[in-house]
């Protein structure tokens, strides 16, 4: 079953996880949109979502990402999975984030992005985490901005 690609996040909770997920059409190319992801040092330019990102978004390498859910708190995070320009997943022991890029073929782009927290230990903190759907929506709404201003 395809995810309806309306660029609104949707959120599901459960004991001991909470996986939030976006997608959206974009009117770009695959390569635009990797390149975005995949370029550290670009980030800052069209993504309001990170405030500082370091290290080398590659297969087995680990980066140091500070977002402005929590500005005070850097996330080592490590690249799981690398498929150029398909598949990206990175995270940390609590939780996952993979992104898909899915070309349609006709000068469009779907994109994805879910992340999945949890652990055990999950209920102690949960009501701790804030919500990532404001932030997902602003993410995939820079995304297709920025792709959408450099493929044209």
């Amino acid at each position: 079953m395809k995810e309806e690609a309306t660029g609104k996040a949707t959120t599901i909770k459960t004991a001991f996880s909470r996986t939030t997920s976006i997608t959206i059409d974009i009117k770009s190319t695959p390569s635009v949109l990797w390149t975005l992801l995949t370029t550290v040092a670009g980030y800052s330019a069209w993504n309001s979502t990170i405030t500082s990102i370091d290290g080398d978004i590659a297969l087995g390498e680990t980066i140091m990402l500070r977002s402005t859910l929590d500005a005070k708190r850097t996330f080592k995070l490590k690249i799981k999975e690398f498929v150029e320009p398909t598949k990206l997943v990175w995270g940390d022991a609590m939780g996952t984030r993979t992104y898909t890029v899915t070309d349609q073929g006709n000068g469009v782009v779907t994109f994805s992005m879910t992340e999945k927290i949890g652990s055990p230990l999950f209920p102690l903190f949960a009501s701790k985490i804030p919500s990532f759907d404001a932030s997902f929506e602003q993410f995939a709404s820079n995304l297709k901005n920025a792709a959408e201003t450099e493929f044209l």
